[in-house]
């Protein structure tokens, strides 16, 4: 077997040269095989090993490389009192830097704040620590040990350590694997522990302090993802969030990245990686008062930067994903760490228990997949085949900007065509055969004068018959519509641009009377008559199963004509309602009506009342 790990370092000289220190690290690679997995890891040469030395615990601060510093804290005084402030308080101080005046602050406040997290009964301290650290390497100055495997393919930010913080570092990270078996891939772990020691008295305290955020069991909140698929998971849901709250760059990385997948699931690297370090710490800060979803904000904010600071023309034919990485490591030219702290808190992202509800989700749809918790990192690939893609109404570079507006967990599989009038005939009855049994849904129309519009539907067309006699509209808020042509627009839940509108609203306001549907068939919001091709829009029903994400029963509503989504019945299909109809076909599918709804605040999609002369409905392979 290939022995690879650490020996420590009798000279300076080789203390950077032990592990791959960033993505573009030329060291040397081999291979360990630990059970079946083979691991990729760094092999030192013999110039190059490593001493560990367990007697070096240095105080807070002496594992710094102050040279490499950028503007070192000052040593001011504390406020007796600022530990016994609130936890809302504590937020709102760590949000505006105050941890950044004193490096002796910071220390403290760390220590505490992490010190309150509440985690497992049984999680390994400071005295487990100096045992295992005895243990595994002896009395003898010098040692070697293999490197934990869930550093495959990990990067080793070192943020001005010096030699001995490294050591430490390395001596932390051996531990971890060592005491924590279960964790197979956490690619953010060496970040945390580099940051930390810059703040701890020694390494078992950064070890005690570690393990806490990793043995974190809070409910909906969590710290560190422990294996490739939480890691993964987590990856589809920024890409979720980019979706809808960074809809420009998203759209500019979708038409320029044939796998926008990629490009987000660097996501956690831009924060703790590629960041410099007086920006990765005052990230830190925040993220030991309020966990993973203020990461989700960060980095959201990070994109909304970049696409100010780039065009589509000066992308073409760019690598996006290494642009990105490029743009984030010379973030001093472009925005301050306050100015960024302060755009990404001013993103309005939906509840922490939404955003796990979605994590959730994600995970599943990854573990019907076929990953596991156990199982190394693989890479995914975006799931269109540019080549073998046909459709009647879209081209492929269309499709594949459709598709990346979809949540991740669906836009893994391929389209699968299920309906198309110009094999399956102009039945409304044929649309719900064939459409029936999938779930989510993609609706596609080319209209007699050229336009091509469409809806994401989030689910079955078979859940129209759990509204026994009456129609009801059912789906939930993941629903929206959008035009291809003339130009690309989506439009989504009106609460997901302002959540806060479901939040503020008394639970009075819900039982306001739903619209009569008698009312709605005989005028149109305006007084005017309605066409023949103007459906009745139906009473909203909240029974039935509905997905677990942006369920409309999560919310508070002001109104319940801001949640319909869908609705079928013998007459037609609705798509959006509330003051109008997003998209209405008829019963022959031939003629539609198009409108302002105040469930997506959209336009209308194409001309008002058109002549359908193609409709497909696209579903997704192997869900």
């Amino acid at each position: 077997m290939l022995q690879v790990g650490l020996s420590l370092p009798r000279s300076p000289e080789g203390a950077d040269s032990g592990f791959p220190m960033d993505k573009g690290d030329n060291t040397g690679t081999g291979e360990e095989i630990f059970g079946s997995s083979p691991v990729t890891v760094v092999i030192t040469s013999e110039a190059d090993t490593w001493d560990i030395d367990i007697s070096s615990c240095l105080g807070c601060g002496q594992f710094v490389d102050w040279d490499r510093m950028p503007d070192p804290e000052q040593q001011t005084h504390i406020p007796r009192d600022i530990l016994s402030k609130s936890p809302k308080e504590l937020k709102k101080l760590a949000r505006e830097g105050y941890w950044a005046v004193s490096r002796a602050l910071r220390a403290q406040v760390y220590h505490q704040l992490i010190q309150q997290v509440s985690c497992r009964l049984v999680t390994p301290d400071a005295l487990v620590y100096r045992d295992v650290v005895s243990r595994l390497f002896g009395k003898m100055s010098v040692s070697s040990y293999p490197l934990p495997e869930f550093l495959e393919g990990c990067s080793m930010p070192t943020y001005c350590l010096n030699p001995a913080g490294i050591i430490a570092l390395k001596k932390i990270l051996i531990c971890v694997g060592n005491l924590f078996p279960d964790i197979t891939y956490s690619p953010i772990l060496p970040s945390l522990v580099a940051l930390l020691l810059h703040y701890s008295e020694d390494e078992a305290q950064c070890f005690e302090n570690i393990s806490r955020l990793i043995a974190s069991n809070s409910p909906h909140t969590s710290y560190i993802d422990q294996s490739f698929l939480a890691h993964q998971a987590s990856c589809m849901t920024f890409g979720d969030l980019a979706n809808k709250h960074c809809p420009a760059a998203h759209k500019l990385i979708a038409s320029t990245s044939e796998n926008v997948f990629e490009v987000y699931s660097e996501w956690l690297s831009w924060l703790f990686h590629d960041l410099p370090f007086n920006y990765a710490i005052r990230v830190f800060d925040v993220y030991l008062l309020e966990g993973q979803k203020v990461l989700y904000r960060i980095a959201l904010a990070l994109l909304k930067q970049y696409r100010l600071s780039v065009t589509s023309t000066e992308l073409e034919g760019t690598d996006i994903k290494a642009d990105l990485q490029a743009f984030v490591q010379n973030i001093t030219e472009h925005v301050s760490v306050d100015k960024l702290l302060e755009r990404a808190f001013s993103i309005r992202l939906f509840s922490r228990k939404e955003i796990w509800l979605l994590q959730m989700a994600n995970r599943k749809a990854l573990m019907e997949r076929g990953i596991t918790m156990v199982q190394s990192r693989q890479s995914f690939h975006l799931a269109i085949d540019m080549q073998n893609f046909s459709s009647s109404i879209v081209t492929a570079q269309e499709m594949r900007i459709i598709w990346s507006w979809i949540p991740e967990r669906f836009s893994l599989s391929s389209p699968l065509l299920l309906f198309s009038t110009s094999e399956d005939g102009c039945s409304l009855q044929r649309f719900y055969t064939c459409c029936e049994g999938y779930e989510p849904t993609v609706l596609l129309i080319k209209t007699t004068e050229g336009e091509v519009c469409g809806a994401f539907l989030s689910s079955d067309w078979s859940e129209r018959k759990k509204s026994g006699a009456t129609s009801g509209f059912f789906g939930t808020g993941e629903c929206f519509v959008f035009t291809v042509r003339p130009e690309m627009e989506r439009y989504e839940w009106v609460f997901i641009k302002k959540p806060e509108l479901a939040k503020a609203v008394p639970r009075s306001r819900q039982r306001s009377p739903s619209p009569s549907p008698a009312s709605l068939l005989s005028s149109s919001p305006d007084g005017r008559s309605t066409s023949s091709n103007h459906l009745t829009v139906p009473t909203p029903q909240r029974k039935g199963r509905l997905s677990p994400f942006l369920a409309i029963r999560h919310f508070l509503l002001p109104s319940k004509t801001a949640s319909m989504f869908m609705c079928g019945s013998r007459e037609g299909i609705i798509i959006g309602g509330g003051g109008g109809q997003a998209l209405s076909l008829d019963a022959n599918l031939l003629w539609g009506r198009t409108e302002h709804c105040e469930t997506f605040d959209n336009p209308p999609l194409c001309q008002e009342n058109f002549k359908v002369q193609l409709l497909e409905v696209w579903g997704f392979q192997n869900v």
